[in-house]
């Protein structure tokens, strides 16, 4: 039995290129998502301290079309782009849901 060969060895170089910036795209998604967790953190914070509710949904249909838009101006599939913005939306929406329970049982604590 021999060594196994090393990732890649013998694929076409064009394609290597190509997966090479996928790997970059996916690593910039993955910084991204993170920046925006972190802001959505901090609006859970304000609306937790402020009495507002976990879920704007508003603001959320504003988003979703807007977010349709970009994604037919830049040539995706804006169905994918609404059930991805849907997906990461559920997570903000729970996210705020945990803030504002924690929040509730600290004022309680005081």
């Amino acid at each position: 039995m021999g060594e196994p060969a090393a990732p890649g060895v013998g694929l076409p170089e064009e394609l290597l290129r190509i997966r090479g910036s996928i790997d970059n795209i996916d690593a910039a998604l993955v910084h991204l998502l993170a920046e925006r967790f972190k802001c959505t953190q901090r609006v859970g914070l304000l609306k937790a301290h402020s009495g507002l509710p976990p879920s704007d949904p508003a603001r959320e249909e504003r988003q979703i079309a807007r977010l349709r838009a970009l994604a037919h101006d830049a040539g995706l599939d804006p169905v994918f782009a609404e059930k991805f913005l849907g997906f990461i939306v559920a997570e903000v929406i729970q996210h705020h849901e945990d803030i504002a329970g924690t929040h509730a049982a600290d004022t309680r604590v005081e």
